[in-house]
């Protein structure tokens, strides 16, 4: 059992996408004493923790209706440019489970917790240096949110287009702005299912419109059927053949055998999108699929979000316990207006949806109707991550039916620069974009702060392309 568990960690506490067999995830649940539900009213507060230097907000928005729904933390960090029109972008992070205030801290936030837990350094390269950028705790039950029981991506999008509706009721100044959602790992699910449930509603007239101006993905989860695929090659080789930066991790007889696993995994996922609704068979795919993909990989002892390192600090991978520390700090909850333990992952939460069989769904056919309807859509993919690679992110966009598929897979693969160097290659085709980004892991703010701000900056404002290098200068 504790063996077990030990396993298990060395994939949560990096704090996105876990993939662990239902085994281990029931034995974490059952160790971990349940948290009392929190008390979670309504209400906003303005934090002057982290960055003072511009307005803040946090606060709950009910994601559903009735008494006991659900209430969703948010934390608001208006933009340092021109807050009154620059857009708003809404940061998710994966799991499925894990808490979006850790990527504030760890990845594209203010500012960043000093490794004694006490006190925080302003980080650069923020995202809100020309965007206001919310990072909100969901499902149900993550971070400092409340309730659990959402377990697919119907409840998910269905809870965030409730939540959305009363954000832009209690904060109108933004209906005027462009809005964007940004996610990372398993948010490749949430992503597509909450932009294709807004631009239902939008259609509909349903509620207040929401000025949804584009989406993008990190490192995803998106299209299993087609993502798993690649594995393979990428323990193999690390990507290098198709011009990806990591190391080999991978002998030629485990490349072998899992390539040897493979048709049978793809036939399980492939079934099991025919009949989404058996849970049974979809939950098998993925113990059988992840049991062939992922176990290799703990045995070579490297980090899964980041091909060229060993799993540090024991067990974990990355170490995180700073961040804990501090938002579990009584003075902190105070100045954020929350109260209860905060965690990195639930994973009550991550189990609810790795037994209802979400884990293998496809969500990139919610797309084209974007696409099609003028939504700029990013997928981007830090290149020496395994977990989630490239080489899966990259096959699946190319697969996408929309109306300009073919002069997406006709366009080159072009060297997109910043500050004169060449840090990432773009591939795109209208208000279709895809990015390999050099050198970075499954969490790109992290590993490249200044790269992954531009990217962000020259997508929002519609320059991505004014990055690109052409006849040896930058266009």
């Amino acid at each position: 059992m504790a063996a077990r568990i030990a396993a298990a960690s060395l994939v949560v506490c990096s704090g996105q996408l876990v993939s662990l067999q239902i085994d281990e995830l029931r034995d974490m649940v059952a160790a971990t004493a349940p948290e009392a539900d929190r008390a979670t009213a309504a209400g906003y507060v303005h934090p002057t923790i982290c960055d003072n230097s511009t307005a803040q907000t946090s606060g709950y928005i009910k994601a559903a209706k009735g008494p006991a729904a659900p209430n969703y933390f948010f934390w608001l960090v208006e933009s340092k440019s021109e807050p009154s029109s620059d857009p708003l972008l809404m940061w998710l992070s994966g799991g499925p489970g894990c808490s979006s205030q850790l990527a504030l801290f760890a990845e594209n936030g203010p500012c960043t917790v000093n490794a004694d837990g006490a006190g925080t350094t302003l980080n650069p390269y923020s995202w809100n240096a020309k965007a206001n950028v919310m990072w909100v705790d969901q499902p149900a039950g993550v971070g400092f949110s409340s309730g659990l029981g959402t377990h697919n991506e119907d409840g998910v999008a269905s809870n965030m287009h409730t939540f959305l509706q009363g954000f832009y009721t209690d904060f109108p100044q933004y209906q005027k702005t462009p809005f964007y959602i940004f996610g990372e790992s398993y948010a490749g699910h949430y992503v597509p299912a909450i932009a294709h449930k807004i631009w239902e509603e939008n259609k509909a007239g349903s509620g207040l419109n929401i000025p949804m101006a584009g989406i993008a993905v990190g490192n995803g989860l998106t299209h299993p059927e087609e993502q798993y695929k690649w594995y393979a090659e990428m323990g193999g080789d690390g990507g290098q053949s198709k011009g990806g930066h990591a190391p080999s991790v991978y002998n030629k007889a485990t490349v072998t055998a899992m390539n040897v696993a493979m048709p049978t995994c793809i036939k399980t996922i492939h079934e099991c999108n025919s009949n989404k609704h058996n849970a049974t068979a979809c939950l098998m795919s993925s113990e059988a699929c992840n049991l062939v993909t992922q176990i290799p990989y703990r045995l070579t002892g490297k980090n899964p979000y980041d091909m060229r390192i060993k799993c540090e600090h024991g067990n974990l991978c990355y170490d995180f316990s700073m961040i804990e520390k501090y938002l579990n700090t009584a003075a902190i909850q105070t100045d954020l207006g929350v109260t209860g333990k905060w965690g990195s992952c639930n994973m009550a939460v991550n189990l609810l949806f790795q037994t209802a069989g979400d884990w293998m769904h496809n969500f990139h056919m919610k797309i084209p109707d974007l696409l099609h309807d003028g939504i700029d859509v990013l997928i981007y993919a830090g290149d020496v991550d395994y977990i989630c690679n490239w080489l899966g992110n990259k096959a699946w966009t190319k697969l996408l039916e929309w109306d300009k598929k073919d002069d997406f897979n006709n366009a080159e693969d072009e060297e997109w620069q910043v500050d004169g160097q060449t840090v990432a290659k773009l591939r795109k085709a209208d208000n279709f974009h895809f990015m390999q980004v050099y050198e970075a892991g499954h969490m790109v703010p992290m590993d490249k702060p200044a790269e992954s701000l531009a990217m962000v900056n020259a997508f929002i404002s519609g320059s991505l392309a004014a990055h690109v290098k052409a006849d040896g200068i930058v266009v």
